[in-house]
């Protein structure tokens, strides 16, 4: 008898060719509408969508987050201490590393690529019909966030999850998934960044941002400028809803270094929680910790309901925030992260001196060009020795010859090297490393493109 075997392998391989022809397909109508970083300031077209759908994003409830750092590793917090106490959870976060399906997560793992292929072709037609309508009256087609949000919405509803904690595109008030209501919102400290989309600011900033906190929410706060506080503050009342802000309603009240992360004691809404270790670096990332287990207690119990220690502890050590002061390599030391603003830097400079202890540093970095790329070297500068510009694979990078110049009048010139491209000036970096001696190491950033490029040629594009 002859096996079926090969036909059946055929068969498999010609379904994931046939696949891979489709995602391919998928991607490129993506890129073809307009890109993220071109919005258009409107949330008309989802509505509509959402509208001919049957309004999916009310099929389940939200706990959406917005801010200007810490949006993506407290959203991911938030999802895995869900998902120990036992739910379905839906995750939407961006932008993304290496894939795009990362963006949308199914009890941590990104959305299959059936499932997003079925769901892209459940949507299309509703879409287009919105497109065919916006053209007609002299508007935009549905952008590529905006759709990416539609397709979330609707695999979300499909699944059903229990629950969706969804980040924000980009500030709020208008951003694509603001057409949910969040029984939770939470925003992360704000600071200036976007200002040509969102505002020259932190108070215009957080007039867009603090739009995500609806009527009778729980609005989660983490630290922010004293201006800020005023401006969220004002908007909680008009909204009446309940403002739950960190130093007041939880703090981060022990601290310690621990091997691979730190040991946390936190004051929650309903209880202290002791003994908490966390394997991320950096203060920062405690009080993401903090504002994450908040947002989870106003959305178990209210705020009222304290979370089983045991359970959270084990949530708390099996977190993970790729990219984002992450290690990727030993010998030399070569850690990623993902900041890419002025209040990324200041707190990537800040657990760079709390959290190691390198006794030479060595920065590769490379920054898109509309960011501000001056005011992170000034900040990055104190806790380098030296640094190795380039540019990463983002067609918005500056090049490394703009970026080396800017570098030079703030490190001088000895201090600074410029390798054009990214795997020579890693390369580079780790050979400044060797020569300096044990105890060195290299940190990659200036933006979440650096950080997914370096994980991609250190192997790490498959842990997200």
């Amino acid at each position: 008898m002859v096996s079926g075997a090969p036909d059946a392998a055929r068969r498999e391989a010609e379904r994931k060719l046939e696949l891979r022809k489709r995602l391919d397909e998928i991607e490129r109508d993506l890129n073809s509408r307009a890109p993220e970083n071109m919005p258009e300031p409107s949330l008309e077209r989802v509505r509509q969508v959402m509208e001919l759908l049957g309004d999916p994003q009310d099929a389940f409830p939200v706990i959406h987050l917005t801010g200007t750092n810490g949006k993506t590793t407290t959203t991911r917090v938030i999802e895995r201490i869900l998902r120990e106490i036992g739910l379905n959870t839906g995750r939407m976060t961006s932008p993304h590393l290496h894939d795009l399906r990362e963006r949308i997560a199914f009890n941590g793992q990104p959305i299959d690529p059936e499932k997003f292929v079925a769901t892209y072709d459940e949507v299309l037609p509703y879409v287009q019909i919105v497109d065919e309508r916006s053209v007609a009256e002299g508007g935009p087609r549905t952008t590529y966030f905006e759709l990416l949000v539609i397709i979330a919405y609707a695999a979300f509803a499909d699944a059903p999850v229990d629950v969706a904690i969804v980040e924000v595109g980009l500030g709020g008030l208008w951003d694509a998934t603001n057409v949910a209501d969040g029984k939770v919102a939470v925003i992360t400290p704000i600071s200036l960044d976007h200002t040509r989309l969102l505002g020259d600011t932190v108070e215009e900033i957080a007039t867009e941002k603090r739009a995500i906190i609806k009527p009778g929410a729980l609005a989660v706060i983490g630290r922010q400028l004293p201006e800020v506080d005023e401006v969220i503050r004002e908007h909680v009342v008009e909204v009446e809803a309940t403002m739950l802000r960190e130093d007041e309603a939880f703090l981060v009240t022990e601290r310690d270094q621990a091997v691979g992360g730190q040991q946390l004691t936190v004051q929650g809404l309903a209880a202290v929680y002791p003994d908490l270790f966390v394997p991320l670096f950096g203060e920062y990332q405690a009080h993401n910790v903090a504002t994450a287990i908040a947002a989870v207690e106003a959305f178990i119990g209210g705020g009222e309901q304290p979370l089983d220690l045991e359970l959270l502890q084990s949530a708390l050590a099996a977190v993970t925030s790729p990219g984002r002061l992450e290690i990727v390599r030993r010998s030399p030391t070569v850690l990623v992260d993902a900041a890419h603003n002025a209040g990324g830097a200041i707190a990537l400079a800040e657990a760079l001196t709390d959290s190691f202890a390198f006794t030479h540093l060595v920065g590769v970095l490379a920054v898109l060009a509309d960011k501000d790329a001056e005011s992170m070297l000034q900040t990055l500068e104190p806790v380098l020795d030296e640094v190795v510009v380039t540019r990463n694979s983002s067609p918005r990078s500056l090049s490394a010859h703009s970026l080396g110049e800017l570098a030079t009048e703030i490190f001088g010139e000895d201090r600074v090297h410029i390798e054009p491209v990214l795997v020579d000036a890693l390369d580079r970096a780790a050979a400044l490393a060797d020569a300096a001696g044990v105890g060195a190491g290299v940190v990659a950033t200036g933006s979440i493109m650096t950080a997914a490029d370096v994980r991609a040629l250190l192997g790490k594009s498959d842990e997200t």
